[in-house]
């Protein structure tokens, strides 16, 4: 082999070289964007969930205060357990905000609500009264018991 072909072999082996080293720098750099992005969304959920978990917290206390009806919170902490514990709320004293969220769930809320008969409206605020006198008791005990208890990590 004469001399100009081992110099040209070497310049395009140093030339592949330089090539594969750049491919790797720019996928160790896309990696590195990646892991950034998983662990900024990992944050986000984590603050959201313990978020959540205060809410549910804050409507226990609220109902253990009488300073909430009842049907509101049974309905604002099922919505919350769908996503921090759902398994919650088949268990007992838990399986009440299921319950009750159930039986109001046809009533119409926000602006439904403002757009219906008053007659109807009257109706169902007796049936809704009526549901939450029903459940009080396990209610109130519901709440507390959330109140005090250890949610579970990372389950959604």
């Amino acid at each position: 082999m004469e001399s100009w072909q081992e110099w040209l072999l070497i310049a395009f082996g140093l030339g592949a070289i330089v090539l594969l080293a750049l491919f790797i720098y720019r996928q160790r750099n896309a990696l590195s964007a990646d892991q950034r992005r998983s662990e900024k969304a990992s944050e986000f959920a984590r603050k959201r969930r313990e978020s959540m978990i205060e809410s549910i917290r804050i409507l226990a206390q609220a109902v253990e205060a009488n300073q909430v009806e009842y049907s509101e919170a049974c309905l604002r902490i099922k919505g919350l357990l769908d996503h921090v514990e759902p398994a919650l709320l088949q268990k007992s004293p838990f399986a009440v905000f299921q319950q009750v969220h159930d039986k109001l769930q046809h009533m119409p809320t926000h602006q439904a609500r403002l757009a219906t008969e008053p007659r109807f409206v009257n109706k169902m605020d007796k049936e809704r009264y009526a549901i939450e006198q029903g459940h009080a008791d396990e209610i109130r005990r519901a709440a507390t018991a959330i109140r005090v208890h250890v949610f579970s990590e990372g389950v959604n």
